[in-house]
């Protein structure tokens, strides 16, 4: 009965138009860019840039879209930067008709939508995937970038790694199917890898309304990333970078071993920095948020000499009212819908009365079981 429901009504949608509001809310909009040769990048930019400020840009990884992987975090750098977060290629509302799959083509495209929107310097932070992306743009554009995040970033992987078992997959074809979750079954071993608490008895219909709405888009383009990633890829081949960096790495990634975080910090030296979250897997910025927010900002606020301008009365009243509201917006009114049921009890027959009180039960105590990022 909750799985018929689920046809009509989808959770994961409804979290995903609420993080679009949210961001909206926090003073972007939603911008597709054409870059030319068909190539189409979608991003969440400023609604008035403020020259005063410096700019962050937000790169996410595998998974659900930007908005999920970091709608929890915008509230802590609003105020102080320009924020950009934009989709990659094939991910939202990003996609290029060009065969090209490596990290560099999305630098060299992330980089050019950046230059269309006026932005020639920015502080960039890449989970995952991202991270590959930010380091590719880092040594491509070595003046453009001040200072780097790469969160859980196997980005000193190499091709051989993978036959001498430093990962949970033994194949790319595996750690496809679970990076790229098409059963409920895949979705939760991806939620085990990711995780060092995943959660439990999620129901599958929860997870297939996750799948269908997060993990359906341009599949074969997608494992043609992750094949790009891995190709003939070696340490030594992988320039190096100047800018002052920020590693963050959950101690227990089972998808990226903390072994490529220590490899990442030998490789980057003196200029890099290393944090390790205890009790953290690969989503540390969904695991451990708080943790991950403090180490962002310390790094790249509280130990930047440079003002910031002081923010309008708007936007103390949304960081003060807006972002914990909406964040928690789909359990209050799943709570608000809950009430309105039972004041017209009389009116449903009683398996429909519970049935849809275990709906709206179900979005306020599940609704951040979503996987937010890989």
């Amino acid at each position: 009965m909750l799985s018929k429901f689920s046809r009509c009504f989808s959770f994961a949608a409804s979290r995903d138009w609420l993080y679009r509001h949210s961001f909206t809310v926090a003073g972007l909009r939603s911008v597709v860019t054409d870059l030319g040769e068909g190539t189409t990048m979608h991003c969440w930019v400023p609604k008035l840039h403020n020259p005063n400020n410096p700019t962050l840009v937000l790169v996410h990884g595998f998974g659900a879209n930007a908005m999920w992987q970091y709608g929890e975090h915008l509230r802590h750098f609003i105020a102080h930067f320009n924020v950009y977060v934009p989709d990659l290629l094939f991910f939202g509302g990003s996609f290029t008709s060009r065969k090209e799959r490596t990290e560099s083509f999305q630098a060299m495209c992330l980089m050019k939508l950046m230059e269309i929107h006026g932005v020639h310097r920015m502080n960039l932070v890449g989970i995952s995937y991202g991270g590959f992306v930010g380091f590719s743009l880092a040594a491509q554009f070595p003046d453009v970038i001040e200072k780097l995040v790469l969160c859980c970033a196997g980005v000193c992987l190499e091709e051989i790694d993978m036959k001498n078992g430093l990962f949970s997959v033994s194949s790319l074809d595996e750690a496809s199917s679970i990076l790229l979750p098409q059963t409920p079954n895949k979705l939760r071993e991806l939620m085990r890898l990711s995780f060092v608490k995943p959660a439990r008895g999620v129901p599958s219909w929860f997870l297939e309304d996750f799948i269908q709405v997060m993990c359906t888009d341009h599949i074969e383009q997608k494992r043609e990333l992750l094949e790009a990633i891995l190709k003939d890829r070696q340490l030594s081949n992988l320039p190096n970078i100047k800018q002052p960096t920020l590693i963050m790495w959950g101690e227990q990634d089972q998808i990226f071993p903390l072994e490529l975080g220590h490899r990442l910090k030998r490789h980057i030296g003196e200029n890099a920095q290393m944090v390790i979250i205890k009790n953290a897997g690969h989503a540390v910025n969904i695991e451990k948020p708080k943790e991950f927010a403090m180490h962002l900002k310390s790094f790249l606020i509280d130990a930047d000499s440079r003002p910031s301008s002081s923010p309008s009365l708007k936007e103390q009243i949304q960081k003060t009212f807006s972002f914990d509201f909406i964040r928690y917006w789909s359990g209050w009114g799943a709570l608000a819908w809950c009430v309105a049921l039972l004041l017209l009890q009389p009116i449903f027959e009683t398996k429909l009365f519970v049935m849809l009180l275990i709906i709206f039960f179900l979005n306020f105590s599940l609704c951040f079981l979503f996987l937010h990022n890989t």
